[in-house]
C-alpha cells in the first residue's frame, strides 16, 4: 500500500463512494468560495452530492441562532463558532454531529455520524440535552449528478477518508492544513497546473 493509495481516482468514484470523505481545495481551485477549503462529503448517488464546508467560520455565533429562534443557552454553548458551510440556501442551518439520530430531520452519514436540519436538535443543544460533539454550519456545497467527479477529475479536489478527530475536535482554520498533513505533503507547494506523462 503506498502513502497516496487512500486518494481515489475519478475511476474508483462510484455512486456513494465519497460519502463520509474530506475533499481538499487543490491551489488551483479557480471557484473563490471553496479557495482552500476542506468539505465534508455528506451524502453522495446518482443525483449529485452535498457537503459542508468546514474551515470557513462566520461572524455569527450559535449564542446568535439561539437569540434569533429565541432559546435559551442552557447548556453555555454560545460561543461556538458557526461555520459557512457553502452557498446553497444559506438561510439553513446543518448540524453535523455524532451519537442519535432521533431528530425529525436526519441523515445518516456514516456509523455514528449524522446530519440533521430540524429545529429540534437546536432547542436540544440549548438545554444541554444535546450532542456532546457536533458543528454548526449555514449552508452547504452542491454538486449536480457527476459535476464533483468532473472536478476531481481536473485536479480541483483530493479526496480521503475523513476522520472525527478533524471534524469535532480540530479549530476549523486548522483543518485544511491538518487534513493536508495527514496526506503527508504541504499542498502550498503543489503546482496549478496538471501535467501528464
Amino acid at each position: 500500500m503506498t502513502k497516496y493509495s487512500h486518494i481515489q481516482s475519478r475511476n474508483d468514484l462510484s455512486a456513494g463512494s465519497l460519502r463520509d470523505h474530506f475533499l481538499i481545495a487543490m491551489p488551483g481551485m479557480h471557484d473563490a468560495s471553496f479557495a482552500h477549503t476542506i468539505t465534508y462529503v455528506c451524502d453522495h448517488n446518482e443525483s449529485g452530492a452535498m457537503g459542508l464546508t468546514l474551515n470557513h467560520p462566520m461572524p455569527l455565533t450559535l449564542g446568535d441562532i439561539f437569540s434569533q429562534l429565541e432559546l435559551g443557552d442552557h447548556a453555555g454553548l454560545g460561543a461556538e463558532t458557526v461555520l459557512a458551510g457553502g452557498p446553497v440556501q444559506v438561510e439553513r442551518g446543518f448540524v453535523l454531529h455524532t451519537g442519535s439520530s432521533e431528530w425529525q430531520s436526519n441523515l445518516s452519514i456514516a456509523q455514528g455520524i449524522n446530519l440533521t436540519a430540524s429545529r429540534d436538535i437546536l432547542e436540544a443543544l440549548a438545554e444541554g440535552r444535546g450532542p456532546k460533539e457536533f458543528l454548526l454550519a449555514l449552508g452547504y456545497a452542491g454538486w449536480e449528478a457527476g459535476q464533483l467527479e468532473e472536478e476531481i477529475a481536473a485536479n480541483a479536489w483530493l479526496t480521503l477518508p475523513a476522520d472525527r478527530h478533524t471534524l469535532f475536535h480540530t479549530p476549523a482554520e486548522l483543518r485544511w492544513s491538518a487534513v493536508a498533513h495527514q496526506l503527508g505533503i504541504d499542498l502550498n507547494l503543489i503546482s496549478t497546473t496538471a501535467g501528464h506523462a
